[in-house]
């Protein structure tokens, strides 16, 4: 009887399992969003825009802010990380490229997951991305709109305070007695039924404009983008040259002053930079040959964002000391320092200018992930309807508008960068994860991939090297920091929340060993997996709670919509 018993728990067990995590094929995906029923995109866009729609998502943020607090903590070593991290995303820029030759249409990491992984962690990675673009966006419009302040005052235009900081900030400074902008906001504001009106109308204003942009079509977003990434690129050039002639070589000196851990203390930081370079995959069906451009778009748009970051990271670094590079405004604050009082109106300009193509490119993301959720019948019908004239994804569009644009009258900027990395690199996880579960292709497949110059990930064999590379990583690290392992499994007290992300990872590192010489995987897909997961382990616990509860909220709206509605379920 407890056999019987047992042999139906695992049938269902087996059908439940069978269904969560059913798999669409490449086939299908591919007919459906390139001539199949659903095709109706403008293909408009070649490598050239890919790959600045690429700088225009990297070049943002991490460059006019993030770079100051990584120098502050690395020093002029920093150029290391931003190489390690460059490699990191790299190795994910690839499996991305992967897939994107393989599966040519929108979606980006969700689409990828639903062919590798099924239907049920497509659907969390496809949530998560929301974080990732729309939530991002609210904290990118909040830096756009501080920039843009400075801007005004230059030009000696004011905006009441009121008007330029959120709500939640400014209550906080209250709270907390706190002088400076927030407290005038709320002492000055205006009130309505008892109400303060405080909201940040830049911010406010730039997301109606950028939604409005992206709604009315690919092609004009593509010119946009195009102009504004012109403009930057010269402006930091011009940054570039200017500071070369006020380098002094003794700021160099010593070139890693807090040691590698010091180099490494800037992760989060620079990680935060190189966001962006996978909204560049959203746009699969506007691109005109999508197989071969998709990839060399994005991978020429991360080595060129490298080399910008190394030789600006050099040049602040050589024109004053590491130690006033913590703040928030690293290069205005070098020229400040330097005297160059022109500079600072140009930096101001570049800011607002890159501030603007980072909005455009994640506003222009994520309609089209929840336009090919639609199709698969996990999001209502009316987030796949293209407009008539505009040829974009119009409904999706304006949602996307109205998630971004709502939080920003009652949410702060710090709360949604917590959001912002750690779902980005949960999709960087799944991404090269699914890679490694793709099924091999035939011999005739590549060969026509290499005729039609379609991208095909090198394969490297990791049987012997992965192994060998964790063993010799183990020796290093016990070399040089003896008392590493001992402090990370040390599991008393309140050092269990911050120890078990690494001890997890660790875990992880000896089983993908085991699985990589039993199963032959491929080396850069799995060392894609293998940083990302890394990157993961320095996160506050505070970021993996609410992160968690977003995920629970995704789940529920899954499964009371999502799942029944299923176009897979229909077949």
């Amino acid at each position: 009887m407890l056999l019987y018993i047992c042999f139906f728990v695992t049938k269902i067990i087996n059908m439940l399992l069978s269904k969560l995590f059913r798999k669409k094929s490449t086939s299908i995906i591919v007919k459906q969003g390139g001539d199949g029923e659903h095709s109706g995109l403008n293909k408009v866009l070649n490598v050239r825009d890919l790959t600045f729609f690429g700088i225009a998502a990297i070049i943002g943020g991490g460059t006019f802010s993030a770079i100051g607090n990584a120098c502050f903590s690395g020093g002029p070593g920093v150029v290391f990380l931003y190489v390690i991290c460059a490699i990191a995303c790299g190795f994910t820029a690839l499996c991305y490229a992967e897939f994107a030759s393989r599966v040519p249409v929108s979606g980006s990491a969700y689409t990828y997951a639903y062919v590798s992984f099924g239907e049920l962690f497509a659907w969390i990675i496809g949530w998560a991305l929301i974080m990732e673009y729309s939530i991002g966006n609210i904290y990118i419009a909040f830096s756009w709109s501080g920039y843009f302040t400075n801007l005004l005052e230059s030009f000696h235009l004011h905006l009441p305070e009121w008007l330029t900081i959120n709500y939640k900030s400014a209550q906080d400074a209250l709270l907390a007695n706190k002088a400076g902008e927030g407290l005038t906001a709320w002492q000055t504001a205006p009130t309505l039924g008892g109400l303060r009106i405080i909201f940040d109308l830049p911010a406010v204003v730039i997301n109606l404009l950028i939604t409005y942009l992206v709604y009315r079509g690919t092609k004009e977003s593509k010119n946009f983008s195009n102009v504004m990434v012109y403009i930057k690129l010269a402006i930091i050039a011009l940054v570039i040259v200017v500071g070369a002639f006020y380098i002094d070589i003794d700021n160099w000196t010593p070139f890693m002053p807090n040691g590698f851990g010091g180099v490494m203390g800037g992760v989060s930081a620079v990680f935060f930079a190189y966001i962006g370079f996978d909204a560049v995959s959203t746009l699969a069906e506007e691109s005109k040959n999508p197989q071969r451009d998709l990839p060399r778009g994005m991978i020429y748009s991360l080595v060129i964002c490298t080399v910008v970051y190394i030789i600006l990271a050099l040049v602040i670094t050589g024109m004053v000391s590491y130690t006033l590079l913590g703040v928030s405004d690293p290069l205005a604050e070098i020229f400040a320092l330097k005297g160059v009082k022109w500079m600072l109106f140009i930096v101001s300009i570049a800011a607002v200018v890159a501030m603007t193509s980072v909005l455009l490119v994640f506003q222009m993301g994520q309609p089209r992930i929840w336009m090919t959720m639609s199709r698969d019948g996990l999001m209502p019908k009316k987030f796949s309807e293209i407009h008539p004239k505009y040829k974009t994804p119009s409904f999706a569009t304006i949602v996307t508008g109205l998630v971004v644009g709502i939080p920003i009258f009652f949410t702060d900027e710090n709360f949604v960068l917590d959001f912002t990395s750690i779902g980005t690199l949960f999709a960087f996880v799944l991404v090269c994860g699914g890679v490694l579960l793709l099924s091999p292709q035939s011999e005739a497949e590549l060969a026509e991939r290499a005729t039609k110059g379609k991208f095909r990930i090198p394969y490297v064999n990791s049987k012997f090297i992965f192994p060998l590379i964790c063993i010799g990583t183990i020796a290093v690290v016990q070399y040089y920091l003896p008392n590493y392992f001992a402090e990370t499994f040390n599991c008393t007290g309140d050092k269990v929340a911050t120890n078990l992300p690494l001890i997890v990872f660790f875990i992880l590192c000896i089983v993908m060993a085991v699985i990589a010489f039993m199963k032959n995987l491929s080396l850069i897909p799995l060392l894609g997996l293998i940083s990302c997961c890394y990157l993961l382990t320095g996160m506050a616990v505070s970021n993996w709670k609410w992160f968690g509860v977003w995920l629970v909220i995704g789940l529920v709206v899954y499964f009371m919509y999502g799942y029944k509605n299923s176009k897979l379920n229909k077949k």
